[in-house]
């Protein structure tokens, strides 16, 4: 079999991807990881399609002078706006994370009514609509735009009572329409996973596009035979578009204290 131990990239407009690296130190251990994250023009979903495009071209440069085998697209309003574009300029495979988490909201619903919660961008987009009837026409989608959340979590505002208000006032709609999963269509949504279960409840399933887009990760590998063939712990680097030290220390909240220091681009 084929094996590859050139890098996996990652690249995200803040933070939120580092859910994405999470999941991928969690399933694939062994692979190197170079993770991106654009925090000087943070956030990406309140900017147009052209600009959007125009940021995600550059992230994907950066990792392919790098020589990373594979670029993983953690961020839902690239994915959704960008995506195709990006596999029409690079000849190198990327994975987005939209289709990974239609996929996995699928196999969960059971009454067939999906909510979606993501960034103005995505939502306008109808990217996760699309995906989902493309797969099954049966299914309601209902989506709420949070242009909020991503800006809580850079802060590190999790689980504290403004920001359950906040979701609270953005689930009212769809929750009215008797979802019973929702996609938390943002990379950043993740880190808010606790305040939303409790806005939301035990009743309606929350589906990770972090956690399904590692998932296709792993099987791409798979499937390819691109993995790598080394034993030992795969190396991560973090860089950044602005000043690191903020990042680096929301950094090791979700990957532990062994999460490298970031550097500046």
């Amino acid at each position: 079999m084929k094996h590859s131990d050139k890098p996996i990239g990652i690249f995200d407009s803040g933070l939120g991807g580092l859910t994405v690296v999470r999941q991928l130190r969690r399933l694939l251990p062994r692979e190197r990881l170079i993770y991106l994250g654009d925090t000087a023009r943070v956030p990406y979903g309140n900017k147009s399609r052209e600009t959007i495009q125009q940021f995600s071209r550059e992230d994907s440069l950066f990792l392919i002078r790098r020589r990373v085998k594979l670029v993983v697209v953690a961020c839902n309003t690239s994915t959704a706006l960008a995506l195709d574009h990006l596999q029409e300029k690079f000849d190198c495979p990327f994975i987005g994370v939209v289709r990974p988490g239609a996929e996995a909201a699928i196999r969960e619903t059971r009454n067939g009514r999906i909510g979606v919660i993501a960034t103005a961008a995505t939502i306008q987009s109808h990217a996760y609509e699309k995906e989902i009837r493309k797969l099954d026409r049966a299914c309601r989608i209902f989506s709420s735009a949070c242009p909020l959340l991503v800006p809580l979590v850079e802060e590190g505002w999790g689980n504290i009572r403004l920001t359950r208000d906040i979701v609270r006032h953005y689930l009212r709609p769809i929750l009215a329409r008797r979802i019973d999963t929702l996609i938390l269509g943002c990379t950043h949504y993740p880190l808010l996973k606790p305040a939303i279960a409790r806005v939301v409840g035990r009743r309606i399933r929350l589906v990770d596009s972090a956690e399904n887009c590692a998932i296709a990760v792993r099987q791409f590998l798979g499937e390819s035979g691109k993995g790598t063939a080394k034993r030992s712990e795969g190396k991560l680097e973090l860089f950044v578009t602005d000043r690191p030290f903020s990042f680096s220390k929301s950094a090791k909240l979700f990957l532990g204290n062994r999460a490298p220091m970031a550097r500046q681009i």
